[in-house]
């Protein structure tokens, strides 16, 4: 079963449950995951579909920050369910250890031996771990690393 299959099983699920708020949230994945496939005329697979989400995760975490910086612990709690849900549909994150051990693999096949060679180690962790990490964590790992 696709993941965007999964999805909709869900949203027909949470209708018949009448779980309002999980539904509310479900349809705003398949709206963002609709309007990707309609603006560039594809239709997205599984890993297509993951960088939508992951994106969407990234949006609510920067809302969830204004959110709590702003006294907001309503608007934050909301923003926080829907970070739950969206995560529920990434793959199991990799541990620390997983992706020291990656770093340092993409290291070592790239021959990176300073900062300027971030990118090729980015490029080679990026396809590995895209979905299972926060590449943001990831670029500082590397650039830690490699010295910079």
């Amino acid at each position: 079963m696709s993941l965007k299959e999964r999805i909709t099983d869900d949203m027909k699920a949470a209708m018949r449950s009448g779980e309002k708020e999980r539904l509310g949230a479900i349809r705003m994945i398949t709206s963002a995951i609709k309007q990707r496939e309609v603006d560039e005329r594809i239709t997205l697979d599984d890993a297509q579909v993951l960088s939508v989400i992951e994106k969407m995760i990234k949006q609510r975490k920067e809302s969830l920050a204004q959110f709590q910086a702003g006294n907001r612990p309503d608007l934050a709690d909301k923003e926080s369910a829907e970070i739950a849900l969206l995560r529920s549909y990434m793959p199991e994150q990799l541990s620390d250890d997983d992706l020291n051990k990656m770093i340092s693999d993409a290291i070592a096949a790239t021959g990176a031996a300073s900062i300027k060679d971030m990118g090729k180690v980015m490029g080679i962790v990026k396809g590995k771990a895209q979905g299972r990490a926060d590449m943001a964590a990831v670029g500082a790992r590397i650039k830690a690393k490699l010295g910079g």
